[in-house]
């Protein structure tokens, strides 16, 4: 019986560096990667017509731990979201690294830095990490949400340090799913609170039966504002109904 190609390619060591191209011109590290964020709590972002959020899954249900240290959307800056979705640990490092260089920024030019320089930056880092030996890819996959001149603006790296700006997206588990969801029920003129609604529906029908409300984060800017507003579990209750 033939080896499936899969096997043949662990067999002849196509997938034990970052670097290495197998006969078919695949990165195997970084599709392992990219099963890994598969395998990630979801997120959904979405920009409306009042501003932009990202809806989270912690998948958090040990009581034993302090449900506010687990936050699965970070601060960039006053203006700039994150969420992520693959190996937490990875994206620490890398969402330290964006707000290192919003702070850098303010200092340096006096102004709020664009969401795109810090997803930019970002890719750049995860790029590297594909190209050179010695280090594994990043197993992680990262949104970034935020206001630029007063536009919100979402954007989303992959795996590869490929990035794309985007009216909504989703990252995580179930991530196909939503998307076909997103480009059905996704409109332009959706505030921020029937975005929510909109997003929540889609979890509770992917999910089904382990759906729980309290269990998702939600972090949303307004255009105008500048300044991100956090409800997580019982806070969302507004949303659901």
């Amino acid at each position: 019986m033939e080896m499936p190609i899969d096997l043949q390619h662990q067999a002849m060591g196509y997938d034990r560096t970052a670097t290495m191209f197998s006969p078919e011109g695949h990165l195997l590290q970084v599709e392992y990667a990219e099963k890994t964020v598969r395998l990630g709590s979801a997120s959904i972002g979405m920009v409306c017509a009042d501003g932009v959020f990202i809806l989270a899954d912690k998948r958090i249900k040990d009581k034993l731990i302090v449900s506010s240290s687990a936050n699965k959307v970070y601060e960039i800056d006053s203006h700039i979201i994150s969420s992520v979705a693959g190996i937490v640990s990875d994206a620490r490092i890398l969402v330290e690294k964006s707000q290192v260089l919003a702070q850098q920024h303010r200092v340096t030019y006096d102004s709020p830095i664009e969401p795109e320089l810090i997803i930019k930056d970002v890719a750049n880092t995860m790029q590297q990490f594909t190209q050179y030996g010695g280090a594994r890819p990043f197993g992680v996959s990262l949104m970034v949400a935020g206001i630029n001149n007063g536009k919100p603006e979402l954007f989303t790296s992959d795996i590869t340090g490929n990035y794309f700006s985007y009216y909504t997206n989703a990252i995580g588990e179930g991530d196909d799913k939503i998307k076909e969801m997103l480009r059905e029920k996704y409109k332009k003129d959706l505030t921020i609170k029937k975005g929510v609604k909109v997003a929540l529906d889609m979890f509770k029908e992917v999910q089904g039966k382990n759906f729980e409300a309290e269990r998702f984060e939600l972090v949303y800017i307004k255009t105008g504002e500048n300044k991100p507003t956090r409800h997580v579990g019982a806070d969302l209750d507004e949303f659901v109904n």
